[in-house]
């Protein structure tokens, strides 16, 4: 966007804003909010809540990705885009300055607790347990072998490991807009290739020839999925092996199960933070965006004992929630900085 460009729009953004304060209309009078998979249950129950509670209408939830919703949120300001994403991995420094190319300047990055991604597959079948370094050479495009990189000749998950069962590798995981994809990139493959021999150092690339099936941003189509397939293994949060273990259970990660206390800890090695972001040009032009997410980052919502515990959520400490509510009070702006 040109310099004369943005003035342009800028002045188009005030001038509806004055007429919206001149006849008291709103443009919008929904909270618009899209983004990650992972955290939509979440917000989901949140802006249930809020609709429920309050005279604000319910506020519409879009379920885009990650990658999808930053693309979105960082579009611009205005009645056309969206009040706030979600995210399951933290905002990448390219996307900060998409934003502020945009004209999004002043953003509010809230984080509200921990998620673990978990490879799931059908309950009742025998317990898998795996290590970084076996899931990596499942779905990686090329494996090291005889001194070089090679396409993935690996077909079944005993001709990586006589250990693991004789079942074909068939992984149904998030496509590239998801931050689940970039968060098991960063948390599975990265890890595992630099301790594999013959990488030589990080590699991320996915396989496309069947054996790793992207499957959308709906993680409960990939819960359906796994209930059907004995041998299908499905990468998703940890929320949604909690609201499905009457029907899928979950490996065990480098000698560690997903479960909430390790998750938390950090012992389990594949958890991440999760976050949504705020517009401030927003705060003040459409209803209930402030109330909306006062609610979000209430106790009654994401401490220990709030109501997003049972969907999944693994909390913050105390004195984290704190500082998270204190930083949206004080509406501080995230900075390039903080993501660097």
């Amino acid at each position: 966007m040109t310099g004369k460009t943005f003035r342009r729009f800028g002045a188009a953004v005030v001038a509806l804003a004055a007429i919206g304060a001149a006849t008291g209309a709103q443009a919008r009078d929904q909270i618009r909010i899209v983004g990650s998979s992972t955290v939509y249950p979440f917000a989901s129950y949140v802006v249930e809540e809020l609709g429920a509670t309050t005279d604000y209408p319910t506020p519409v939830i879009e379920s885009t990705g990650s990658g999808g919703g930053m693309k979105l949120f960082c579009q611009g300001v205005g009645e056309t885009h969206p009040d706030i994403t979600n995210a399951s991995r933290r905002m990448k420094p390219s996307e900060f300055e998409m934003c502020r190319d945009n004209g999004v300047e002043d953003i509010v990055e809230i984080k509200i607790g921990y998620d673990g991604i978990v490879l799931a597959y059908q309950k009742g079948q025998p317990q898998w347990a795996l290590t970084r370094e076996q899931i990596t050479l499942a779905v990686a495009d090329k494996v090291p072998m005889d001194g070089e990189l090679v396409a993935n000749p690996y077909e079944t998950w005993s001709d990586i490991d006589a250990s693991l069962p004789d079942k074909e590798i068939l992984v149904m995981g998030p496509p590239t807009s998801s931050g689940t994809r970039d968060a098991f990139e960063e948390l599975v493959m990265e890890h595992g290739s630099e301790n594999i021999d013959g990488y030589g150092g990080a590699y991320t690339k996915i396989r496309q020839d069947g054996a790793y099936v992207p499957s959308g941003e709906n993680d409960n189509l990939i819960v359906q999925k796994l209930a059907q397939n004995a041998d299908a293994i499905g990468i998703f949060g940890y929320s949604f092996l909690e609201e499905n273990r009457d029907k899928v259970a979950a490996a065990t990660i480098d000698g560690v199960a997903p479960e909430r206390a390790a998750i938390g800890s950090g012992e389990y090695p594949v958890s991440r933070s999760l976050f949504f972001y705020v517009k401030k040009a927003h705060i003040g032009e459409v209803p209930g965006l402030v109330e909306y997410v006062d609610l979000f980052v209430s106790p009654q919502m994401i401490s220990d004992e709030g109501y997003l515990k049972g969907l999944g959520l693994i909390s913050l400490p105390a004195a984290d929630q704190a500082r998270i509510r204190q930083r949206w009070e004080n509406r501080a702006n995230l900075t390039l900085s903080d993501l660097q």
